[in-house]
Parts: C-alpha cells; structure tokens; sequence
C-alpha cells in the first residue's frame, strides 16, 4: 500500500470516489493495520498508539473535569460513568470518557453511535444504509460488551469487528485523514477536541469550547 500512497491520495483529493467505489477499488486499506500505516504516511503520527496513550494519561483529569459538571448534562454524564462501576475495564473507561465528553460538549452521543440488539440485525442493516458516518455497536440482550463495533461511512460497512467502541472511534478518525474527510457536522467538536488536545495536531486554534476545556485540563 505504501507504493500506491502518492496514486492513491491523487484519486482521492482529484477525484473525490464514492465510498462505495474506492472500497472496491482499494479493499486492502480497509483493515485496521493500514489505516495505521496511511495515517502515519500522511501525518508522520502514529494513530492508535498515541490516541490510547494520550487518552489514558489525560483519563483521571478528563474525569475529575466530566463529573465536576452540573444541571442536566451533569446527570446524564454520571449515568453514563456509572457502567464504569459494574465493568471496570480499560476499554470500558474508554468509551465512557468519549461519550461524556461528547455530552460535555454538548453534543449528542445517540446521533453518533447506533446501538442494536443482536437478534435485531435487520433493522441495523436497514438503518446503518441510510447512515452518513458513525459507529455501529452490536450488544447480545443483557450483555454489555459489544458482540460487534464497526465504521460506517456513507451507509457502507467499511470496518467490523474492531472489538470495543474506542477502537471504532480511532479507525474512523483514521479514515477521515485517509479518505480526505470531513469531520461529522453533529461531533464537530468531538474531533476537533482529539484532533488538537489529544493527538497535539493543527492545535494552534481552537474553538473557544475547545479551549476552555483544554484550560481546566491541563490546569
């Protein structure tokens, strides 16, 4: 893949495919190893190893700054780190720092992560068509760990089986360097928060959301 990096790209940027055709054409770039190596070839910044470090290192603060917010949002945020309580794991953690601080930001999680049960698997194919970019996270009933976590873009499957919603989150804003992309307009500041605080790129302006809460971080 690296030897088609320069071609690839020019298909890209020139071209603007749909992403239905550049899976066809470029099927090989659709795994988690590659979207690695092109993010690393466009950006010279490893992906998912200083996406989960930088998470981790800021995780105690993020959650000092998450639990310390009032009013409704407040309340919602708790609930969501109470699943921390009942599965104390690192992936758990994880996914409930970004869904807190998607609510933070004042954004909303449920527009972004599409939650079905496994038995329902034809209502999510329905669904997850129609879908312009998320994370599809497939749960048996009364089992909390994801059966399934993959990407959707412009309603096609690109990624599956990444085993935990963080990782489906990493891939993606992978693939929205490779594929030239857009951040989603409705986790705006989501992106733009792991974009420019947590992997430190492009970081020289900031939304003044942004930068409030990378004040109270690294305070």
């Amino acid at each position: 893949m690296g030897k088609t990096f320069s071609h690839r790209r020019l298909e890209i940027v020139e071209q603007r495919p749909l992403i239905e055709d550049f899976v066809n054409r470029w099927p090989a770039l659709f795994q988690e190893s590659e979207v690695n190596a092109e993010f690393m070839r466009i950006t010279t910044n490893p992906l998912q190893s200083k996406f989960m470090s930088q998470l981790d290192h800021f995780s105690n603060k993020l959650m000092q700054i998450l639990k310390s917010k009032g009013g409704v949002k407040g309340q919602r945020i708790k609930e969501v780190l109470s699943i921390t309580d009942s599965r104390d794991n690192i992936n758990t953690r994880r996914e409930c720092i970004l869904r807190c601080l998607i609510i933070y930001l004042n954004e909303d999680p449920d527009t972004f992560f599409k939650e079905y049960l496994a038995p329902a698997t034809e209502d999510a194919e329905r669904d997850l068509a129609t879908t312009v970019m998320g994370i599809y996270v497939i749960r048996s009933d009364g089992d909390q760990e994801p059966e399934d976590v993959g990407v959707v873009i412009e309603g096609i499957k690109v990624l599956s089986n990444l085993g935990s919603v963080i990782m489906g989150f990493v891939m993606l804003f992978g693939l929205i360097y490779a594929l030239d992309l857009s951040f989603p307009d409705n986790l705006k500041y989501t992106f733009e928060f792991f974009q420019k605080v947590i992997m430190n790129m492009d970081g020289h302006k900031l939304n003044a959301k942004i930068q409030q809460l990378k004040i109270k971080l690294f305070a």
